[in-house]
C-alpha cells in the first residue's frame, strides 16, 4: 500500500510494483492537516501527527492519531487521538512498538506517549530528566538497538533582523519511556552555527548514519558508535548540482532522506519553490528540484553522487521506497507556474513514480497529478500490509 496526505485527508493507493502503477482506493479524514505518519512494527497500525497551525502559530487542533490498518489496507481511526499542546512536525515509534515519539519545531520540544496493548495511543510519559531540545526540532527516531533516541534540530538561517540559530543532533538515552541526556552533535566547531540538519536515516546492516542538511545542501555520513554517533562526519558531500550557499531566501533546501532497503544507495530530495513576479504571475524563481542518488561504498560507507532524477514537479517534501526496493514514489508538495519565453505554464503537484535499478539509479515512469484544493501534499509512504 501507499498512503498520501493532502491537508487533513490521508488517501490509500494500491501499488502494482511490477507495473509501476498506483490505484487510489479510499481516504480517511483526520482531525487536522497531516504532518507525518509512522507505522507500528506490526504494520497493523499507523500513527499520524496532525495540526491546524498556520505559520507562526501553535495551532488548536494538534493531535497524535492511531489508525487501524485493515487486511485490505483501509484505514480507520483507532481510539481517541492524543491532544498535543503545539504543532507537531514529526513522529515515530520505538522498535518494540510500545512508545510513540513526537517532536515540535516552535518552540522545540518532544513528547513520549505509551502505546497501549491494543495499539491505541496511551498516556504521555512525563520526563524526569531535564532535556535540551535545541532549536527547531524536525525529526525524532529511535537509534538501532532501541536504547537511545535522536532528535534532529535544524536551527534557523540568519535574517536581516535576527542572527542565525544553531542546529544540532540531540541524542538521549532511552529506557522504559524515559529519556536522559546522552550527547549533542554539532558539526563544524562553531557551536552549531553553519549546521542545519533536517532528517537522517540508518544503514540497514552497517553502523552508518546519513544526515541531510537542509540549510547547507549537504549529506553527512557519521559512524554509529554503540548507542551514540561519532561527533564529526566521516564524509561530507553536496546534495546539489549547483552551489546555492549564501542565497537568501535560500534557493534550494535539502529535504527527505532514505537509505535503500538493500543498503547500496541513499536518496536525498532537493527542493525549490520560491517565486518571482513575471507579467503579473508568481512564477518559479529557479533552483533544483530532484532526487539526488548516492551509491554507498560497501566497505567504507562513503556516498558518491551518481544521479539527479527529475520528479517533473516542485518541492519534494517527502518520498518513499517500497519494501522490495524496486519503486520510489516522490510527492511534490505544491503547484507551480513556470514561464517559458513569454508564456506561463501551470505544473500541478503530483506523485512521481520511479523504477529503481540494481545500482540504485532511478528511471522516471509516470506522474499522477494531484488536486490540492488549496492544501499541500505533505507526506507519502509505502508499506507492506499486515500479515
Amino acid at each position: 500500500m501507499l498512503y498520501q496526505s493532502v491537508g487533513d485527508k490521508l488517501t490509500q493507493y494500491g501499488v502494482d510494483v511490477e507495473g509501476a502503477t498506483l490505484r487510489p482506493r479510499a481516504f480517511l479524514t483526520l482531525p487536522s492537516a497531516v504532518q507525518y505518519v509512522w507505522p507500528h512494527p506490526s504494520h497493523r497500525y499507523l500513527y499520524a501527527s496532525t495540526s491546524d497551525a498556520d505559520a507562526g502559530t501553535v495551532g488548536k487542533a494538534n493531535r497524535l492519531c492511531a489508525l487501524r490498518v485493515g487486511i485490505d489496507g483501509a484505514l480507520a481511526l483507532h481510539g481517541e487521538p492524543a491532544v498535543l499542546a503545539t504543532r507537531p512536525v514529526n513522529n515515530s515509534i520505538d522498535a518494540s512498538g510500545s512508545y510513540a515519539f513526537t517532536c515540535y519545531p516552535n518552540p522545540a520540544n518532544l513528547t513520549v506517549h505509551r502505546i497501549n496493548a491494543d495499539g491505541t495511543v496511551g498516556s504521555q510519559v512525563e520526563q524526569a530528566a531535564k532535556l535540551d531540545f535545541g532549536i527547531f526540532a524536525h525529526q525524532i527516531r529511535a537509534i538501532p538497538g532501541n536504547r537511545s533516541v535522536v532528535m534532529v534540530t535544524r536551527g534557523n538561517n540568519a535574517t536581516p533582523t535576527k542572527p542565525e540559530d544553531p542546529g544540532a543532533l540531540k541524542l538521549y538515552n532511552f529506557h522504559g519511556g524515559q529519556l536522559s541526556p546522552l550527547a549533542t552533535v554539532q558539526v563544524g566547531g562553531r557551536g552549531g552555527l553553519g549546521y542545519g540538519p533536517r532528517h537522517l536515516d540508518f544503514h540497514p546492516s552497517q553502523p552508518w548514519v546519513y544526515v541531510a542538511l537542509e540549510r547547507q545542501d549537504q549529506l553527512h555520513m557519521h559512524q554509529r558508535l554503540g548507542d551514540s554517533f561519532a561527533p564529526q562526519p566521516t564524509y561530507i558531500k553536496s546534495t546539489t548540482l549547483g552551489d546555492y550557499a549564501g542565497q537568501l531566501p535560500q534557493a534550494v533546501l535539502a529535504g527527505a532522506i532514505h537509505v535503500h532497503p538493500h543498503g547500496h544507495s541513499v536518496y536525498v530530495s532537493n527542493r525549490a519553490s520560491t517565486t518571482i513576479d513575471f507579467n503579473g504571475h508568481q512564477v518559479f524563481r529557479g533552483g533544483e528540484n530532484n532526487i539526488a542518488v548516492f551509491s554507498i561504498n560497501p566497505t567504507s560507507g562513503e556516498p558518491t553522487a551518481i544521479q539527479y532524477a527529475d520528479p517533473q514537479g516542485f518541492h519534494v517534501r517527502a518520498f518513499s521506497i517500497d519494501p522490495s526496493g524496486r519503486l520510489l514514489v516522490a510527492a511534490t508538495m505544491v503547484d507551480m507556474f513556470v514561464h517559458e519565453g513569454n508564456d506561463v505554464r501551470h505544473v500541478p503537484a503530483g506523485l512521481s513514480v520511479f523504477r529503481i535499478a540494481g545500482d540504485g539509479r532511478l528511471t522516471f515512469v509516470r506522474k499522477y497529478d494531484v488536486e490540492l484544493g488549496g492544501q499541500q501534499q505533505f507526506w507519502v509512504g509505502m508499506m507492506a500490509l499486515p500479515v
